[in-house]
């Protein structure tokens, strides 16, 4: 088995440059980067040249009183600074000059990266874990992550934790019972939310519950109140809990459909076979039977697929979701990045995850062994 897992730790490394390198190969050749977003936002908020391009000197905002420089066009040295601020060119000096590099020397000129050489410096950085600072928002991106980790924790680990507390049970009780009517007409309500667009239902729990045109049971935005952090420690834990209702209600209810359905089909093909029948011909319960003999083998690919289906519901936070219920978490971080080519953010959080998700399809592969440890992928291999 540690054999096994040192190969596949040692795939990783290929795999997650594999995945780096087409995605920066595909943002090449999409139209319209950070610093074209720059100079679309000059040409609707004069206030934008110094809050977006952050560097300091005369090229970057004129004087006072004569109008912004969008309107009668761009300097390039302005151009040239914001080239090099995002760190798609750099400036390069005459052999022997020792003065501060700079644009305005004229021994000094600015000098395209190339993409490669940009790749290069990137992955290098990632490597030892540096990711830079977001574009836009004069934040490392790793604070950033952090800042709006909460909300996908939020709705990430409680709709998990609440779909596996329900449709396991609900699972093994529709097996037991298959073809009776109480398995039809749950199953009749399992399709149908099943069918019901998360985001949808979400605007229906909306209109119902938080004061739309029925009651006002729950608030309608953010995860705590104005002032949470005065509350004492008891009303902290119920604000927070009377928040999330709606959104982990609303994010839980496809995972609910797929996992109940998961597990019940589980249950029957291992009903089915021979060493149950024998189980029962020696006059062992049904409850010894069931808990007994099958639980263990129904449950492996439920049990071992918890890793995958957490991180998926984890960093596969519903961006509709957060819009609906004001929720600033990955998915609108992850939107917004995207819509403003904020690339260190982009590139950071998918090596990041990326990363995660490789090393936690590893897990599932020891969770498949701790349940079940005749599973042995070293003798498979």
């Amino acid at each position: 088995m540690g054999a096994y897992i040192l190969r596949r730790l040692l795939l990783v490394i290929p795999t997650l440059f594999g995945v780096m390198l087409i995605n920066f190969a595909l943002t090449q050749f999409v139209p319209g980067g950070p610093v074209e977003q720059v100079l679309a936002r000059l040409e609707g908020e004069g206030d934008a040249i110094q809050n977006l391009a952050g560097t300091e000197g005369g090229g970057i905002q004129e004087e006072q009183g004569a109008g912004y420089v969008g309107a009668r066009g761009l300097p390039p040295e302005f151009l040239a600074k914001l080239e090099i601020q995002f760190g798609f060119a750099r400036i390069v000096c005459a052999e022997g000059f020792t003065g501060e590099p700079s644009l305005d020397a004229p021994e000094c000129v600015k000098e395209a990266i190339p993409a490669t050489e940009r790749f290069m410096i990137m992955m290098g950085n990632y490597l030892t874990f540096d990711f830079g600072e977001s574009y836009f928002r004069s934040i490392g991106v790793v604070d950033l992550v952090l800042e709006k980790m909460p909300v996908s924790i939020t709705l990430g680990l409680w709709s998990t934790l609440i779909a596996y507390l329900i449709s396991i049970p609900l699972g093994i009780r529709k097996a037991v019972r298959d073809g009776s009517s109480f398995d039809t007409w749950t199953s009749g309500i399992i399709i149908a939310a099943y069918a019901i667009p998360g985001f949808l239902f979400a605007i229906l729990l909306m209109v119902v519950f938080a004061g739309g045109s029925y009651f006002q049971w729950f608030p309608l935005r953010g995860l705590t109140s104005d002032g949470w952090e005065t509350f004492p420690w008891y009303q902290k834990i119920t604000d927070y809990l009377w928040h999330i209702v709606l959104p982990v209600t609303a994010q839980l209810i496809s995972a609910f459909a797929t996992l109940t359905l998961l597990t019940k089909n589980s249950f029957l093909d291992e009903i089915k076979k021979q060493y149950v029948m024998t189980a029962r011909a020696k006059g062992l319960s049904e409850a010894r039977v069931l808990y007994g003999h099958v639980f263990r083998n129904a449950m492996l690919i439920v049990i071992a697929g918890f890793p995958g289906l957490f991180l998926g519901v984890f960093f596969g936070s519903s961006l509709i979701i957060e819009f609906i219920f004001s929720l600033d978490g990955l998915g609108q971080l992850g939107y917004r990045a995207a819509v403003e080519r904020d690339y260190p953010v982009i590139f950071g959080t998918l090596f990041a995850f990326g990363l995660i998700g490789l090393i936690v399809g590893i897990i599932s592969d020891l969770m498949y062994v701790l349940v079940d440890p005749r599973i042995d992928f070293e003798r498979r291999g």
